[in-house]
């Protein structure tokens, strides 16, 4: 970004600019400061390599700062003051992405790599490949648009399409210019993606601060002292630090965190005409990256190899798993990527993920520790879930200290005992798993971990339906349960009621406020003021979303209910042809099997559900309070058009949505379905489709237009 000219240039002018400067004229005083402070950040955190102290640098920022408020009229939103703290943002509203943000597919050996050349090399009909290999950095993914050079939308991934405006406390991440000059290459209008984190040692330091603050709280409160607030939080691990500190409400909490912002993407760019200036002016991925770091942001150029066959791409990734504890990041693995824009182009994509790219996952991280205890829980469906307590171990930039050994034929399988030395690794850096014990540490003092008879909440005795690996409590008003089935139930997938939280649940339910799922509807509120913490927004917050749960569409209801083996999916497929949820009581099993995808198992448990009269006592209490159990059922056209008949859906439609599409396809006799095979009758195709498009041509399927699939709903086939 800067030549060695411009370099000496500007470290002359800040030290000039640290003397008396109160005879230059303001305008031009703004301007030099301005550049000299955005020199000096690009130095230290993009670089990691400053050249002032930290005394001379905010001598500087003060003298800026005191000048723009002195000469209002050239104030500059990307000024370097504009990351101060913007107080408190209560809402975090959605922004779409230009481009929905995949995810990666991913990768383990050395002939999963192989078997992706090969997929490039057909999709492109290439011989030769040319790969970049990046680290695939462990942090929160960000979609950053600049337009006419200035940053324009800050926004967190999200669920792929949509994301949170996070835009303000983007602006305190000294990684992320708030201006930047890509006029020079034709750009009007760029989104870039990339990953927030922490570097290793900022955040081993935070964590030891917070250690210090939490045994000085813990001191106090032995001490009997009291106002000394509540008690101070551990960091787990830096991506969750990361992610965490995106959406925080205070940016001046997110300035102090140490976030950081690599750039690794540019998915979508075009001059001041509309045109695309991917594969017209910049040819290559990593041509792209290079545009960006040039132009001061914190791109992984001194990370990615670029590399001319597929061997090289499997050297590099192996070269960096052994030298991954020494980066300064977290990372998890490497991203293999098609170099040339126009060969991604035509790889394109499936609706999870890019085919020009693909995640190489190192190694499960694996440690030792001791089993200290085994502890049983109870879930909401009763199925008993043994968890392993350790001695904490850090792992993957996680602390690990429980883990879930699954059932009695896990511990008998790997011959767990209380007190055995265990190996454990995270595979893929998530879930961790105990992988064997190691006999040879045994001293004698082990103790061999018995599975209870008695459900450990109620004492209820514990049954074991032959088949399967669970012990359950059967007993439907066990705590433990009661619970369990009241979180699910307010969960977003379920009755969505926001502001209600597993906390909550479990606080309100060991003060006696709340028993069972009618009692959500029940709540005392005038009581709930009294407690601690919880103020008369965070009441009224609540009870709109109690509300608003009222008139969720029955399928959410069923799904919320907790009927064992009922998700999502089947709660819906329940509910298709009923006009209220007390039907689901008048059928028998024969009338739920013959329901699409419902089978002995599902049918069974939804028959016990309606027959149990505790359940059916619930339901009642449920009506009675207001919610919803009914609802109208379209009636499906008399000619039934389409029956028979199977419809995939691909590309964006511009005249109904895909829920509405499908709607229109079942309510006239068909089936939409989610893959492309010979079997498939119609594809409908909207624009910008995809490998479903080609992968139909091939197999030689019918293709139809948005209208052509219009028509022939409204003229018949």
């Amino acid at each position: 970004m800067y030549d060695k000219k411009t370099t000496q240039q500007l470290i002359k002018l800040g030290q000039s600019l640290l003397k008396d400067s109160r005879s230059a004229i303001p305008e031009i005083l703004i301007d030099d400061l301005r550049k000299v402070i955005n020199f000096h950040d690009w130095r230290y955190y993009v670089l990691s390599d400053s050249i002032i102290s930290d005394l001379d640098y905010d001598t500087l920022f003060k003298k800026l700062k005191a000048l723009e408020e002195a000469n209002p009229n050239f104030k500059s939103k990307d000024s370097p003051t504009e990351r101060v703290a913007f107080g408190l943002t209560k809402d975090f509203p959605s922004v779409k992405h230009i481009a929905p943000m995949l995810s990666l597919d991913n990768s383990y050996n050395a002939e999963d790599l192989k078997d992706f050349d090969e997929s490039v090399k057909k999709l492109t009909d290439q011989e030769h490949i040319v790969y970049t290999v990046e680290p695939k950095f462990d942090g929160a993914g960000i979609s950053l648009v600049y337009e006419n050079d200035n940053l324009f939308v800050a926004a967190t991934r999200g669920d792929g399409v949509k994301g949170d405006d996070i835009i303000n406390n983007a602006k305190v991440i000294r990684s992320i210019p708030l201006s930047a000059n890509f006029k020079q290459a034709g750009i009007q209008k760029i989104e870039i993606r990339g990953e927030v984190l922490i570097r290793k040692d900022v955040f081993d330091k935070m964590v030891e601060q917070q250690k210090q603050d939490k045994s000085d709280w813990q001191e106090l409160k032995e001490k009997g002292e009291k106002n000394i607030g509540s008690e101070p939080k551990v960091f787990a691990n830096a991506r969750n630090t990361a992610s965490g500190g995106l959406r925080m409400q205070d940016s001046k909490e997110v300035s102090q965190r140490g976030l950081e912002a690599f750039v690794y993407f540019t998915g979508y760019a075009i001059d001041e005409n509309g045109d695309t200036i991917l594969r017209k002016s910049l040819k290559t991925h990593h041509e792209t990256l290079q545009l960006l770091y040039d132009l001061g942001f914190k791109a992984p150029m001194n990370e990615i190899t670029v590399c001319e066959n597929i061997e090289q791409a499997i050297k590099a990734c192996s070269d960096w798993e052994e030298k991954r504890a020494d980066y300064p990041y977290e990372i998890d693995g490497m991203v293999v990527k098609v170099n040339d824009l126009d060969l991604q182009e035509i790889c394109g994509s499936t609706s999870h993920h890019p085919r020009w790219a693909i995640a190489y996952k190192f190694k499960a991280k694996t440690s030792s520790t001791k089993l200290l205890n085994v502890e049983f829980q109870v879930g909401r469906t009763g199925a008993i879930t043994p968890v392993a307590k350790l001695d904490p171990v850090h792992l993957a930039g996680v602390t690990v200290s429980s883990i879930s050994i699954h059932n009695e034929d896990y511990i008998k399988e790997k011959d767990i005992h209380i007190g055995d030395t265990v190996i454990i690794e995270r595979s893929g850096d998530v879930i961790p798993q105990i992988v064997r014990v190691i006999p040879e540490a045994r001293d004698g003092s082990e103790e061999q971990v018995v599975f209870p008879s008695h459900c450990p909440e109620c004492e209820t005795e514990l049954k074991r339906v032959e088949g399967e690996a669970a012990w359950r409590c059967e007993n439907s008003i066990c705590p433990a349960k009661v619970v369990e089935g009241m979180i699910h139930f307010v969960a977003r997938d379920a009755m969505d009621i926001e502001g209600f939280g597993k906390s909550q649940v479990k606080r309100f339910y060991d003060e006696g406020f709340l028993k069972n799922i009618p009692g959500i509807y029940k709540l005392p509120y005038d009581q709930l003021k009294e407690l601690e913490g919880l103020g008369q927004k965070s009441i009224d917050n609540l009870t709109v979303g109690i509300e608003k749960s009222k008139i969720q569409p029955i399928h959410k209801l069923v799904y919320a209910l907790g009927i064992r083996h009922v998700g999502k999916g089947t709660a819906k497929v329940l509910t298709k042809n009923i006009r209220d949820i007390i039907e689901l009581k008048g059928f028998d099993l024969e009338t739920l099997q013959a329901m699409e995808d419902i089978g002995p198992i599902v049918a069974e448990s939804v028959h016990e559900y309606f027959h149990n009269e505790n359940n059916l006592q619930i339901l009642a209490e449920l009506r009675e309070a207001g919610l919803n159990f009914t609802q109208e059922i379209k009636e499906n056209t008399g000619n039934q058009i389409l029956a028979g008949k199977t419809f995939v859906f691909t590309g964006t439609l511009e005249k109904m949505g895909r829920n509405e599409a499908k709607d229109m396809v079942e309510q006239n006799g068909g089936k939409v379905v989610s893959g492309v095979s010979k079997k498939l009758d119609f594809l409908v195709a909207g624009a910008k489709a995809g490998s479903k498009l080609k992968k139909a041509t091939d197999l030689e399927v019918s293709v139809l237009t948005e209208e052509q699939f219009l028509s022939m709903i409204v003229d018949g086939i």
